[in-house]
């Protein structure tokens, strides 16, 4: 048992895990800068190689503010939203069985960095109950070090949490494997019987701000046997 006095144990937390927390989220804020200067270079690059491209066909980015970029891409908008908090695995989490993190239990403290997948119509119709779709999170802890969890590729080429340290190079990866994927992911038709039935009410809704939309509406997102690793 510890000796330590009540006043004692507040200083030494305060002295170890808060400080350590402040930098998991000095390391995601600095990761989140990086990402937008990638971004807004992937754009700039993807745009001089299609200088023909119609200007119907939207590619370009906005700021929404300091934790967030959306980027446009023909019909897709993917939003890169960075939490403010920090976080820790839960214990079932699959990076406990990691030597990395047994053997420095502060390393399972991480920045998260959540992309998202919606339509573009989604924001220009501004269809307020149309649906999104989590298709990454980017983790990042005290020492830099990141891994990805995704849907396809994404979750299987960054998850080498014990290595890899995230800078520019591996960030524009990362983008380039989120551009891939949502321009990948296609819009499905909704199954009949999830339409097959309306409200007065709801038809009045659906004249006014089209049927509610999603990628995946009336289908398991799951089905699609891209899972979260």
């Amino acid at each position: 048992m510890s000796n330590q006095t009540p006043f004692e144990n507040i200083v030494q937390t305060i002295a170890t895990k808060s400080v350590m927390k402040q930098q998991v989220f000095e390391n995601t804020s600095a990761t989140f800068k990086d990402l937008v200067e990638v971004i807004k270079a992937t754009i700039s690059e993807l745009k001089k190689a299609m200088p023909d491209l119609k200007a119907n066909i939207p590619i370009d980015y906005k700021v929404t503010h300091k934790h967030e970029i959306r980027v446009t891409i023909a019909g897709d908008v993917m939003v890169f939203h960075m939490h403010t908090n920090v976080f820790q695995f839960d214990t079932s989490h699959s990076m406990w069985k990691s030597s990395y993190i047994t053997e420095d239990d502060q390393r399972s403290y991480c920045g998260i960095i959540y992309v998202y997948n919606f339509l573009k119509d989604s924001f220009k119709y501004e269809r307020q109950r149309d649906l999104g779709y989590l298709i990454g999170r980017i983790f990042v802890n005290k020492d830099k070090h990141y891994f990805v969890e995704g849907k396809r590729q994404m979750g299987f080429l960054y998850n080498d949490f014990a290595n890899a340290v995230v800078d520019k190079k591996e960030l524009r990866k990362i983008v380039e494997s989120v551009f891939m994927y949502a321009l990948g992911f296609d819009l499905f038709i909704p199954a009949y019987d999830t339409m097959k039935e309306v409200t007065v009410y709801e038809m009045q809704e659906i004249s006014k701000n089209a049927p509610q939309t999603g990628k995946r509406l009336g289908y398991q997102f799951k089905a699609d046997n891209d899972t979260i690793s």
